[in-house]
């Protein structure tokens, strides 16, 4: 989106242009700051600049409009007082003009009251007789005030509409958010929702109606005509659910797409799917960038964290708008990265929402216990969640979760109106049938996943609670006593879900050739994301992929000197009649990782005993496969 606003000095341009930049969220130029000093010398004097003069300084002005129609366009302010100077600026068809007209006296006494500016009032007569009528554009006359000048002028570019730069489908709570967000960072967006009658009409309308502010928005109801809004090459977002909906409206999109167009799934799309449909864009001549995006409503409207994979000459069409509406680590750098091939970008999100899942578990579980277990109140559960995160716990999660804790509804905590059963969207599933096809241990994020499964059968509970005669035991130990373990045991739980997580990413990457960056990774999940925290910060920091995860600093001493507090915190739940499942899941799994001699040796005694599946010696170095007669002789073959 490309305006200029045109006419002699004085008539007001720079006030119209700031005014509109303002509207439009669009940077705004002076074209008087990008005189040469010569120039200015010479005007300071009270000569007018001829053709020679003006010849660099047009120049400079139309290569910085191409630049800014890179990154979304601009609004400048120049005089173009011929149409020659006017035609050097018309650097595209997305340009629009608005040329202020009015009275000589008006605009002389204007100039005669400026201050310390190099055109002086006595230059106004030269350039209204250098000034050439144009036949296009919008004459606005200067005889009314700016905000009706403003109002006429916004009227004239939505009768006139630009090409937009990006297009968002699918106005449902992250698609509205990101469509607002990058309008607000100055990038022109097309709006679409399909229309169904009686349930889906003006969706995309209501938008625009309900954000009056944003006057770089269009809607659309029909999809050719949404398509045809969109500057060449075109980028769309689909931000629809996942599944066979994207494929459908890929089916839509591909016969009305040119070559070189992208269409980027901003969706929690499973990755295999989206690897598919890498290729599949690929032979129509499309790029198509699989898309994770983390942050929920807010940060979709406000800076999430964003993991585009796919292909990498479409991430260059949209790595500027994408660098926008990011949130920011602690450096100002965004937090987007190219993540990689295929569907790289849906494999991260999917292991970023697993975590998040054993995250969010590891504290309810924490909070059920503290609350039912020790018996505190949910003021005192919050204000201990509180004080750990001004320390190096702090995390999005637990900011939340202490602070939900405090949220009443007529004088009632309104946790204990929440029905107990926890809803899923399917990624932490597909993260645990990754890592079993990978073979990667999985069980703390494993058990996330299913105590939301366990959750959802609420009836049953109820009747086995009562068949069983299940009660919470109270914990007659001291909190004060207890809080340090536990606050420690948390910590650990946390390292244990996030080096599951991170060693299934390494693991599937290898196996890829993606060569995933984890640092680059971790990095973009500083900010933004739902797990974001300072241990995600130290992770940015420190990981590297020739070491173990648990080897990061400051993460070994933890694993040496907590897992008791962890075992211990585990062993008081379950004995008073709390289920613990990923802190218990947990343990385990670093007892497992850590443990020398461990009794799996039985295991494969077993299995060749029923099966003859054969095992492998302690004392015999080659690796020969062996078979024992176990049932008879005892012997070895």
């Amino acid at each position: 989106m490309l305006v200029i606003v045109t006419g002699v000095s004085g008539t007001g341009k720079t006030t119209i242009g700031n005014l509109l930049a303002e509207k439009l969220h669009l940077p705004f130029f002076d074209g008087d700051h990008f005189h040469p000093a010569e120039n200015i010398d010479k005007m300071s004097q009270g000569h007018p600049l001829d053709d020679l003069d003006r010849v660099p300084w047009l120049q400079t002005l139309a290569d910085k409009l191409t630049d800014s129609e890179k990154t979304g366009g601009a609004v400048l302010a120049c005089s173009g007082l011929k149409e020659s100077y006017r035609q050097k600026l018309n650097v595209n068809e997305n340009l629009r003009w608005i040329h202020l007209k009015g009275e000589r006296d008006i605009i002389w006494n204007r100039m005669l009251a400026r201050k310390n500016h190099y055109m002086k009032a006595g230059m106004l007569d030269s350039q209204f007789a250098t000034w050439e009528e144009p036949d296009y554009g919008l004459k606005l006359s200067i005889d009314q005030t700016p905000e009706e000048m403003l109002e006429i002028a916004l009227e004239y570019l939505i009768r006139n509409p630009m090409k937009m730069a990006v297009g968002v489908m699918g106005m449902g709570v992250m698609g509205k958010s990101l469509a607002l967000n990058l309008a607000e960072k100055g990038v022109p967006v097309s709006l679409y929702n399909r229309y169904v009658a009686g349930k889906e009409e003006a969706v995309a309308q209501k938008v625009m109606e309900t954000n009056p502010d944003f006057a770089n928005l269009r809607a659309f109801e029909d999809i050719e005509n949404y398509i045809e809004s969109l500057q060449a090459p075109r980028k769309i977002l689909l931000m629809i659910p996942a599944g066979a909906a994207i494929d459908a409206q890929l089916d839509t999109l591909i016969p009305l797409l040119e070559p070189g167009d992208l269409v980027i799934d901003g969706g929690n799309s499973f990755y295999k799917d989206s690897e598919r449909r890498v290729f599949r864009m690929k032979e129509a001549g499309l790029h198509f960038l699989p898309m994770g995006v983390s942050g929920g409503e807010e940060g979709a409207r406000k800076g999430p964290s964003i993991m585009p994979g796919g292909d990498p000459e479409g991430y260059a069409l949209v790595e500027d708008f994408l660098g926008r509406i990011s949130a920011k680590d602690q450096s100002g750098k965004p937090c987007v990265t190219y993540v990689g091939q295929e569907g790289s970008g849906h494999f991260i999100k999917m292991v970023h929402n697993s975590i998040e899942y054993g995250e969010m578990q590891v504290l309810a579980e924490l909070v059920h216990f503290l609350r039912f277990g020790f018996g505190c109140s949910a003021e005192q559960v919050s204000g201990i969640l509180f004080d750990w995160g001004k320390g190096e716990q702090k995390s999005f999660l637990l900011e939340i979760t202490a602070d939900l804790l405090l949220f009443k509804e007529d004088g009632d905590l309104l946790l204990d109106k929440i029905l107990d059963q926890a809803g899923q969207k399917g990624t932490g599933a597909w993260s645990l049938n990754t890592a079993l096809e990978y073979g990667i241990p999985y069980s703390p994020l494993a058990e996330a996943v299913n105590a939301r499964g366990v959750s959802g059968e609420k009836t049953m509970r109820v009747a086995y609670s009562k068949t069983f005669r299940h009660e919470f035991e109270p914990v007659k130990e001291s909190l004060e006593t207890w809080l340090p373990k536990i606050k420690y045991a948390y910590s650990l739980a946390r390292i244990i879900n996030h080096e599951v997580g991170f060693r299934l990413m390494k693991t599937v990457s290898d196996a890829q050739g993606w060569k995933l960056n984890f640092n680059e990774i971790a990095r973009i999940w500083t900010n933004g994301c739902i797990i974001r925290s300072g241990l995600m910060e130290r992770i940015s920091a420190y990981y590297s992929d020739d070491q173990s995860f648990f080897e990061i600093a400051g993460v070994k001493e933890q694993v040496i000197q907590n897992r008791g507090d962890l075992a211990a915190l585990v062993g008081l739940g379950l004995t008073h009649g709390f289920a613990l499942p990923v802190m218990s899941a947990g343990i385990n799994y670093l007892l497992g990782r850590i443990t020398a001699e461990s009794s799996a040796s039985v295991i494969q005694a077993q299995r060749d005993y029923f099966g003859a599946h054969t095992y492998q010696r302690k004392d015999d170095l080659s690796g020969q496969a062996h078979h024992t007669l176990w049932n008879t002789s005892f012997r070895t073959e």
